[in-house]
């Protein structure tokens, strides 16, 4: 259906779609990639973009196929200089919420390993906190730890809480099967609730569960206990049968935004 025309061209509703949905797209990307060097490229090639479909409604056929050409390189250049920008940026769409929901990407192995892992420590009475995200974003905790960007196992999980680990103090932040990074600093409540034998682990579990909508698993390193903090209420005392049916009930669930 024809809206309006502007000259020479005609305006349909699924062209306001599609301009709104470009539109869109290319502000996503730029977020993502602000601040960096893919950012400044990114915003040049939306210029030559611009700029060819410019130069073709005028007729300007000389300009049009310089432009083209630019175009080309550009994103040819722009593949091959930012491969790892551009795998970040795979993995984060891949790890967004509408494809967990479609795909279930990862989830048996993020379960499975977070388990047998969350078991292991229990019997070596290895304290840990192993937070697991779902909605909402953790950037400037994940960004303040130390990064690992390793796809999940419970060997890892379990190598990183050796105490004589370097990177045991903390929390491990997981998004989808990728632990995203170590050693991080978590809020602590501020509840006066909490039982005044939970110590520095419990609290902030509880603290980054009040604050956002993660799952954070808690080792007791001193009762060698399985607790889970969600929503700002623990579930504790979890062996490895009901932990493996909370985090299956629970984990690719919104917790109610």
């Amino acid at each position: 259906m024809t809206l309006f025309k502007v000259g020479f061209l005609t305006i349909t509703v699924l062209d306001i779609i599609d301009i709104l949905l470009v539109t869109w797209l290319f502000i996503k990307l730029y977020n993502y990639f602000r601040g960096t060097r893919a950012g400044q490229m990114l915003v040049g090639l939306i210029i030559i973009l611009l700029s060819s479909f410019i130069f073709r409604a005028i007729g300007m056929s000389g300009m049009t196929w310089i432009v083209n050409q630019v175009q080309t390189v550009w994103v040819v250049a722009f593949v091959i200089l930012f491969q790892p920008e551009l795998r970040r940026l795979l993995i984060y769409v891949g790890t967004t919420r509408f494809f967990q929901r479609l795909f279930r990407v990862g989830s048996s192995t993020t379960i499975d390993s977070v388990v047998d892992a969350t078991t292991k420590l229990q019997e070596k009475g290895w304290g840990a906190i192993i937070v697991l995200q779902r909605d909402t974003g953790l950037k400037n905790i994940k960004e303040a730890g130390t990064h690992v960007k390793a796809e999940i196992s419970s060997p890892l999980l379990v190598s990183i809480f050796n105490p004589g680990s370097p990177l045991h103090d903390g929390a491990v932040i997981i998004q989808n099967n990728i632990i995203e990074s170590a050693q991080c600093i978590l809020p602590l409540t501020e509840s006066e609730m909490i039982d005044p034998e939970m110590g520095t682990r419990h609290r902030a579990a509880l603290g980054i569960s009040e604050e956002t909508d993660v799952i954070a698993i808690v080792v007791s390193e001193e009762k060698k206990q399985i607790a889970v903090a969600v929503n700002g209420v623990f579930q504790l005392n979890l062996d490895e049968l009901s932990l493996k049916g909370f985090l299956n009930e629970n984990l690719f669930l919104s917790s109610g935004e």
